[in-house]
């Protein structure tokens, strides 16, 4: 081979027909496995091929491609096409790069910088809320949350925030695994009370704890959801009923829901509507 014909060889492809159709088909099957990513129980190489606008054998060899990779596999027993291992390997590394405790740090000191008053940041576990980061309050008569604390979900601005969004047959198994303990003479400790405040927390986009879990004390707090629109964690502004009485609940929640749909946003995730939570019951 001569001097020229070897820099040839070690060209890679121009912009003609074979950088545009490696394209493509990276392109397709993407689009394949998106599909397939969307349908957990599977679809077969006919209904693959019509959703993607591709001719089956074209489907068929993009499949092959993706399952020698170990992305997709076939049910032989169905003949539908799934994702494999690879796939959610893939999907894993993204939801653990979501670090939702540190993207909410900063948000949680702006919102003590636009309040005066502690921020917190809870997430659920079964029947109570655990405080997992905070924002402390400059005043000197401030609240102070325990990192690792817990508090009862019914009985508690976090708490609330997050069991509102839950579907309801997830509600009620909570309820009837943790009861309704008065934890002050203000704790909503009826299930009718409880399910009228959820909806009031659905509405308003924000939960109010007035002095439901210490007295003296007033909490709003908004959820903040997954990519599904389940909830992940909820963040809460609190402080003294001196400080944020009733007048200023609105306000404080609205900032308070307006962060929370920030972070959710900044996470990859949706705030779902009422109506949404109900259609998952």
């Amino acid at each position: 081979m001569s001097e020229v014909k070897r820099r040839s060889a070690g060209r890679p492809p121009g912009p003609g027909k074979s950088t545009s159709g490696h394209s493509q088909s990276l392109v397709r099957g993407l689009n394949l496995l998106e599909r397939l990513a969307a349908t957990p129980g599977g679809l077969a190489l006919s209904e693959l091929a019509d959703t993607v606008d591709l001719a089956p054998s074209t489907t068929h060899r993009l499949l092959q491609a993706l399952q020698s990779q170990g992305f997709i596999t076939q049910d032989a027993e169905l003949g539908v096409w799934k994702v494999d291992v690879k796939t959610f390997r893939i999907g894993n590394s993204f939801l653990e790069a979501r670090d939702f405790v540190a993207t909410s740090r900063p948000f949680l000191r702006r919102l003590t910088a636009q309040s005066g008053e502690t921020a917190n940041l809870g997430i659920r576990d079964g029947g109570t809320a655990v405080f997992l980061a905070q924002s402390e309050s400059p005043q000197m008569m401030r609240m102070i949350t325990r990192l690792g604390s817990r508090a009862p979900l019914h009985a508690s601005g976090v708490g609330k925030a997050l069991m509102a969004w839950l579907p309801d047959d997830e509600f009620e198994r909570v309820l009837a695994e943790q009861g309704l303990s008065r934890v002050t003479e203000n704790t909503l400790h009826t299930p009718e009370a409880l399910r009228a405040g959820m909806a009031e927390v659905r509405r308003l986009g924000y939960a109010c704890d007035r002095e439901e879990h210490a007295i003296g004390l007033h909490c709003v707090a908004a959820c903040i959801h997954d990519q599904h629109g389940t909830p992940l964690a909820a963040i809460s502004v609190s402080g003294p009923v001196a400080r944020i009485p009733e007048s200023r609940l609105a306000d404080l929640g609205e900032l308070v829901r307006e962060t929370a749909a920030e972070i959710t946003a900044r996470l990859g995730g949706k705030v779902p509507t009422a109506e949404a939570v109900r259609e998952k019951a």
